[in-house]
């Protein structure tokens, strides 16, 4: 029996930037699934940066509370917040990543002397 291709995608907690408030509360980690050529360009201030292939590895640095997690436009960002949930962690996907966040005006600090952007 074929499946919906989307129902994977709804089994994955998500939330769109308009449903992520500005600023952001204390308590929310911002965890940012990019490699590091795309957070040096751009990314939120504030968040942990650890690349989806270093997750597992790296589980231990994600601290407690709910986890947004962020990458480009949101599919890496899916495959974390999967990971994360089954390792008992509270964690929600950004809907369109940073591609959305920045589309929407919602601040960005760089590792460049450029403006910051999403590469």
């Amino acid at each position: 029996m074929l499946t919906d291709p989307g129902e994977t995608m709804r089994q994955i907690p998500t939330v769109t930037v308009a449903g992520v408030p500005d600023p952001i509360p204390d308590g929310l980690v911002v965890l940012d699934v990019r490699e590091p050529v795309e957070w040096q360009h751009g990314h939120i201030e504030g968040a942990l940066h650890i690349p989806l292939m270093q997750l597992p590895h790296r589980l231990d640095e994600v601290p407690d509370g709910q986890a947004l997690v962020v990458c480009k436009i949101g599919g890496r960002s899916a495959q974390a917040v999967g990971y994360l949930v089954q390792q008992g962690i509270d964690a929600v996907n950004l809907d369109g990543g940073m591609i959305e966040w920045a589309g929407a005006g919602r601040p960005m600090v760089t590792e460049t002397d450029g403006p910051p952007r999403v590469v």
